[in-house]
Parts: structure tokens; sequence; C-alpha cells
């Protein structure tokens, strides 16, 4: 294989500038081939046994050349980011991780009378990086979501979306390498499949796995000083806007930011509330049949013709599950946060994986129940945000390299909304 390493163009911070709010636990890891670790350590969870071995991917090359061989030899691979999706066994994943360490972001062109820029990112690339270098150059379309953890490669898996935006809206094409097929594929936008924190690369499997490994991601953003059409009711208050108006990019990037530090949605390794994969459950999305039956004061959004979102959080606070169930721990309910799992420390994965059922079966219609987020991980295979699509596929879950994330990220904090 010959794939070139994408570089930062002149004039171009690294992301990496920008990325200590959210880059997740494997982001800048110094871990060497082949050595055996527990992969807890990559984790925005902090759970989980060991893996078999361990390989830090810091090329295309790599990555495919690793996940080829794996298959060739039918080995179980998982491909890790951030690691924010990922809940790992106790007894470890049986089989090689990958963990993805490629970067670069390359301006592949840019026009300021109109026609915006083009902007190729590696996989491994911290998301929160990429969105502080696209503030600070006047890119609009992406500010909404700042502080997702996890890796730019996660995000399309997922579609990752926050506060009103989503990745779909401003990804050009996803450059990724086709296990099924032995090939290195390029989708465009439009052949991603994406909906509501889905898309095509969540739901094709290929050996228990997920059938493309997410190499590069290519956004297309406008070229602005203020941000996009504020879409976000929580978000315009903060930012004293109207539903629909503009703000500076920049500051809705710290409004952001501070909206998810009040959840407990950026990382902290002192804070047990940020010790979480983000929000774990999606927004019902009913018919009027099914809308019917919610109870009396239960959120409804109007969404896609004629159905009905509703809020997960209401459900499952109305069900009995506040903020902070389960406290002390060692798993329990955020509490700030009603959507987020969080370990409070020496947690297993087997009290984890409890606490969720309990909640999601109690709460909600089955949909609520289901896992969501920007950010694919679990402890299978790809490069992307944990596959939330169980529910369609019933295949194991997905690291999506949180690759995140992401949120792996969403709506509020890591929230999909």
């Amino acid at each position: 294989m010959t794939e070139n390493q994408p570089g930062a163009a002149p004039g171009i911070p690294s992301p990496r500038d920008h990325a200590d709010t959210g880059a997740g636990a494997g982001a800048e890891i110094g871990v060497g081939v082949g050595e055996a670790t527990d992969l807890a350590a990559l984790t925005t969870l902090r759970v989980g046994g060991r893996a078999e071995r361990l390989i830090r991917a810091t090329s295309t090359d790599q990555v495919i050349d690793e996940v080829s061989e794996c298959d060739a030899r039918g080995e179980p691979v998982l491909v890790l980011g951030g690691g924010s999706n990922l809940l790992v066994a106790d007894e470890g994943f049986p089989g090689s991780v990958v963990l993805v360490g490629t970067r670069g972001l390359t301006v592949e062109a840019e026009d300021r009378c109109g026609g915006g820029a083009t902007v190729r990112v590696a996989a491994g690339e911290p998301w929160d990086g990429v969105v502080g270098a696209a503030v600070e150059h006047g890119w609009i379309g992406i500010e909404a979501l700042s502080g997702i953890p996890g890796s730019t490669g996660a995000t399309p898996v997922q579609n990752v979306g926050a506060y009103g935006q989503e990745v779909a809206e401003t990804i050009a094409s996803v450059r990724t390498w086709d296990r099924q097929e032995g090939r290195v594929r390029t989708l465009a936008a439009a052949d991603c499949e994406f909906s509501y924190r889905h898309s095509r690369f969540k739901e094709e499997r290929f050996r228990g796995g997920p059938r493309f490994v997410v190499l590069e991601v290519t956004f297309q953003l406008r070229l602005a000083d203020l941000s996009g059409p504020i879409r976000y009711a929580e978000l315009a208050r903060a930012l004293g806007a109207e539903v629909g108006g503009r703000a500076p990019s920049a500051r809705v990037r710290d409004v952001v930011l501070a909206l998810r530090r009040s959840k407990g949605m950026v990382l902290d390794p002192d804070d047990h509330d940020t010790w979480s994969a983000g929000s774990f459950f999606t927004n019902p999305l009913l018919d009027a049949g099914q809308a019917a039956h919610l109870p009396e004061g239960a959120p409804r959004w109007p969404v896609d013709g004629n159905r009905i979102k509703t809020s997960a959080a209401w459900l499952i606070e109305h069900a009995g599950f506040g903020r902070g169930y389960g406290l002390p721990g060692p798993a329990a309910l955020s509490t700030r946060h009603t959507l987020a799992l969080t370990n409070r420390g020496a947690q297993r994965r087997r009290t984890s994986s409890n606490l969720p059922v309990r909640c999601g079966t109690a709460s909600a219609p089955r949909s609520a129940s289901n896992c969501s987020r920007s950010r694919c991980s679990s402890a299978w295979c790809c490069s992307s945000p944990v596959d939330r699509g169980r529910r369609r596929s019933r295949q194991p879950p997905v690291d999506a390299g949180e690759q995140p994330l992401l949120d792996v990220g969403g709506g509020e904090g890591r929230r999909d909304r």
C-alpha cells in the first residue's frame, strides 16, 4: 500500500493546540507495538481488562496493514480512537487493538469569494482540536460541536451532532478502508446515508465488526465571521440571541464548552461526573400513534414530517431515575446529566452494564434505551464513535475510533438530540 499521510498546510496551527478539552483517553498515549495494556486507561469510562496485543498506527498505511493482517488471520480486531464510547469487558479484548494515531489537517482549497474552505482531516486527529482550528480561521458549520471527546474519524459513523449542528451538514466525503472488498474507497456525503445519529458506517458489518474503517474525513466549511444559525434554544438563551440568529463563532464555541462543563461533558480526570461515555440514550423518534401514548407533559417536537421526537432524559427522570441515581456507586447516573452513566471509581464492566438496562427498560419507549452517540466505540473494530445501531444489526458494538465521537458525541454535552 502507498498511502500518503496528510500534513498541515502552511500557516495552519496543529489541531492539537486546541485539543485539551475533549481529545479522549487515548489521544496522545505513548504505547509501543505489541505491548499488552489495560484498556481502561484508553477509555473515558476507565473500565476494562487487557488487550492481547496493542499497536499504535501513525499512518494510514499502518492502519490498513494492521487491520488487513488481522482479517487475514481471522483474528478479532478493535480499532480504537479516543475511547469515549468504549465499554471494555473485565476480561479484556481477545485480539489486536489498533490505536489510531494518524494526524494531519490539510486545506485543500479556500475561496473567500464564496466557495468556502475544503479541509481534509486524518481520522486520528482529536475532534475538538479540529473545531478549535476551524473557529480560529473563520470556517463555520461545526462550532457548536465543540468539546466532544474522541477522534475525527468517528464523527461520520454516528453522524455526531450537538446544539443544533451535525457533521452530515459539512462532510464532503469520507475516505475508508473497505474490509469486505479489501480496498480504499472514498464515499461522497450522499453515499454515507446519514440520518439521526446514524450512517451506513454503523449499519454495514464485516466479520462481527464494522465493514469500513475511516481513514480521513473531508469537510466543506463556509467562511464567515458569524456562526451558522443558532437552532438550539438552550444555546440561544445562553448567547442572549434569538433562535435562528447568529453570533461570533468564537463566542459560540466558548458558550458551548461552558454548557458542556456544567453537565460534566468535558473530560476532567478529577471529576467522576466526566468518567463516562457521554450520553447513553437517543431521544425516541415516534410516529403519531406511539406519541399518543406518551405521558402527559412529555416533550414533543415535530420532525421529519409525521414523526415526533421526545426527550429520553424526561422519560428517564419521570420513571424514577434522576440525576445521581445509583450513588455512591461504583456506577451511577451523572449528578449533572441524566443521560450519562458514570464510573464513580473501582467500577467493573459488569457493574456499569447493569445500570443502563434498568434505566432503559423502566423509563421510556424501547427506542430510548438504545445507545446513541458521536462517538462509536466498543470492543470489536472500527475507526469511528460505541455502535449504537445494535438494535438494527444485532451485532457486537464497535469502537468508532471514537474515533468521536464522538456524543460515542451530541445535543447537550455529549448528548445526541
